[in-house]
């Protein structure tokens, strides 16, 4: 059974998809399909929800990429419109899968470290 360490680094396991608690495991079973629990450790993933958080924050760095490559090579080159589509288009689609995961799984590490968990109902609160 694999060593648990409070050490790990969040980004550093997320990043290669590995279990939050021993950093051997495999966090995803799909592409971002999570499993059920760590292969390493047995740690259960069923606190793991990152909801929409990757996929905004991808949105930004990806975004900025895409539009600063359009405009500058529309300054150096003048491209027509459609060439610049057909270029930037692919390329947003593929940096968004590139980083789709890995943000992901950061994103599932960074829950388990902070102990954060999905919220209630509307209206529950454990503090009244």
């Amino acid at each position: 059974m694999a060593e648990h360490s409070e050490g790990l680094s969040p980004l550093a396991t997320g990043l290669r998809g590995r279990c939050p608690r021993c950093g051997e495991g495999h966090l995803f079973s799909g592409f971002l399909t999570v499993a059920e629990s760590c292969d390493a450790c047995r740690l259960d993933f069923s606190f793991a929800d990152s909801g929409d958080g990757p996929a905004v924050l991808i949105m930004f760095p990806v975004g900025t990429i895409v539009i600063a490559g359009w405009l500058i090579t529309d300054a150096l080159f003048g491209w027509p419109a459609v060439a610049q589509l057909a270029i930037w288009l692919p390329m947003t689609l593929i940096l968004s899968l590139l980083m789709l995961r890995p943000f992901k799984g950061v994103m599932i590490n960074l829950q388990y470290k902070t102990g954060a968990r999905p919220g209630g109902e509307l209206g529950e609160r454990d503090d009244d």
